[in-house]
């Protein structure tokens, strides 16, 4: 496939950039900083300005999108009518932990103890998940990582839920960058999960 990934250089970008490769899919890697991406092989470098219609112009003639962008860098208010007017509708998110539900019914980013410095990014992840809840015409998929989200290994063994956080031992587990990647891009290939949040976890 012809894969729009924008977030190719960050922590899960980069891991979902090398699992695309991995698999013989060519990617056009897009960035507002492209000098920190290495073109190589199956890739295509590509900057944007952050506009709504640079942005679906870059996106424009691929078969999918994946986001791994933080999303208050690219905010749902662009994003989401971006993709749309690429005219692309397979659109995967690497998602947050923030609106994942604790058992007390109490979302992630409200619980006692969760970092002040992260709430603005989850409050706007919370955002795109209810805009993309909202639009039509887009064949979506949102995967929400666990509240502990690590470099780690490819271990391909995880839990699946929907709207809630996976605990271990009555506390949040945890989940490496690459096996996102490995669920992503599974779900990109195998058609998975469309129009759902999910989360995963070990």
């Amino acid at each position: 496939m012809k894969v729009a990934l924008i977030g190719a250089s960050g922590k899960a970008g980069s891991r979902v950039l090398k699992e695309l490769l991995s698999r013989g899919h060519q990617v056009t890697a897009i960035a507002r900083n492209p000098e920190r991406i290495e073109a190589s092989d199956g890739v295509t470098v590509r900057g944007v300005d952050g506009t709504k219609e640079d942005l679906a112009t870059a996106l424009a003639g691929h078969d999918a999108i994946i986001s791994s962008a933080r999303f208050v860098d690219l905010v749902p208010e662009i994003l989401v009518p971006a993709v749309l007017a690429s005219g692309v509708k397979r659109h995967l998110i690497v998602g947050g932990a923030g609106s994942l539900l604790h058992p007390d019914g109490v979302e992630e980013m409200n619980h006692p103890g969760f970092p002040a410095v992260a709430q603005a990014n989850s409050a706007r992840g919370k955002d795109l998940l209810l805009a993309l809840q909202k639009t039509e015409g887009l064949d979506w998929t949102f995967i929400s990582p666990p509240r502990f989200f690590i470099a780690g290994e490819r271990t391909g063994r995880y839990r699946y839920g929907k709207d809630h956080m996976l605990m271990a031992e009555d506390e949040p587990t945890k989940l490496s960058y690459e096996d996102m990647a490995l669920e992503i891009v599974d779900s990109l290939e195998q058609g998975k999960h469309l129009r759902e949040r999910i989360t995963i976890g070990y």
